[in-house]
């Protein structure tokens, strides 16, 4: 059984996330509240293994609460709309391991909770419908795929799970120099000025 953690300052909506999770076999909803406060104390009893959290709450929000956990977070998948693009880039680098749209569909919901559980990250479902346009509208007369050595998109993968340039280093025995090269080689062939963009560009051109 995964156990989850529901943390939402909107009521119907965790009611309706619970309901749907109810009508499958291996999830259930554990514990739930309505801010980050509500988060580290229902971490602190309940064993889970994913938390879902709302990007954006009165008082600690899921990005604050993301940015300096009181505790070891599970891992998060963070609840997010259509029209929230600050969050996705914020909740990325502060280390959340996926995102779903509140309005998803029950099996959406179901296997992402389970590839988050299973180790898996999950951005590709809101990221690349939702960059993909606004990338093409940006940068109309480029080539549809960049071209990057295998060693770039090795350290774009490693930037994608939010490792530091020093924890990318350690990763792939090369000096943090070296891989500050790396990355603004991969930023430059991608056309982006920072590293969340660029994750965002490689997952839309399927380069991670």
């Amino acid at each position: 059984m995964i156990r989850v953690a529901l943390i939402d300052d909107q009521t119907l909506v965790r009611s309706g996330i619970r309901g749907l999770l109810d009508l499958t076999e291996d999830i259930r909803v554990v514990a739930e509240g309505a801010d980050g406060t509500d988060a580290s104390r229902l971490l602190a009893r309940h064993e889970v293994d994913v938390l879902l959290l709302d990007a954006r709450m009165p008082g600690c929000g899921g990005i604050e609460l993301l940015r300096a956990p009181p505790l070891p977070l599970p891992p998060t998948i963070v609840l997010t709309t259509f029209d929230d693009d600050a969050a996705l880039f914020d909740a990325m680098q502060a280390g959340a391991r996926g995102f779903l749209l509140k309005d998803i569909s029950l099996e959406r919901l179901a296997d992402g909770i389970r590839a988050v559980a299973a180790g898996q990250t999950l951005f590709r479902p809101v990221l690349t419908e939702r960059t993909r346009a606004s990338f093409r509208r940006a940068q109309p007369g480029e080539a549809t795929r960049a071209v990057l050595t295998a060693r770039e998109t090795e350290i774009l993968a490693l930037m994608a799970a939010g490792l530091s340039n020093g924890e990318i280093a350690a990763h792939v025995g090369s000096s943090e120099g070296t891989v500050k090269n790396h990355v603004s080689s991969v930023l430059s062939k991608l056309g982006v000025r920072d590293r969340v963009r660029a994750v965002l560009r490689g997952i839309e051109l399927e380069l991670i």
